[in-house]
């Protein structure tokens, strides 16, 4: 019964960091289109929103979870990577691998699993 709870929080985590992500895009679109900030930073702030959401939302997840840290924070980054770019690959009717997109994907699965290394224990945020 466990493992469904489990299940349940990675779910909701990654939906977590899609929310967390489009609220980003929206308030910097805002900005982009009231500043004179170039449109040329628009792939790094993508990036840079991508790798904070789920950062935040793996956090969350692995502090409720309390256990296995580094395997669910490894799969909610590959979770959330996987469907931006299988969602892309369906919008764009093509599917194409760069060498931006594999950075971007090993860079993800990396710190999700390095962030999956901490948990609560009385109250206290612990980092191994």
């Amino acid at each position: 019964m466990e493992n469904k709870g489990n299940v349940f929080l990675i779910i909701k985590g990654v939906l977590f960091g899609y929310l967390f992500t489009i609220i980003q895009i929206l308030g910097y679109s805002i900005v982009l289109a009231n500043t004179a900030i170039s449109e040329k930073t628009i792939p790094i702030c993508v990036f840079v929103f991508s790798v904070l959401s789920v950062f935040i939302s793996s956090s969350i997840v692995c502090i409720k979870i309390k256990e296995n840290g580094l395997k669910n924070g490894g799969l909610i980054g590959l979770f959330y990577i996987l469907i931006v770019y299988f969602i892309g690959s369906i919008l764009s009717g093509n599917f194409v691998l760069t060498t931006y997109s594999i950075t971007t994907i090993i860079f993800n699965i990396l710190l999700r699993n390095g962030r999956g290394n901490c948990w609560s224990k009385y109250g206290k945020i612990i980092v191994e």
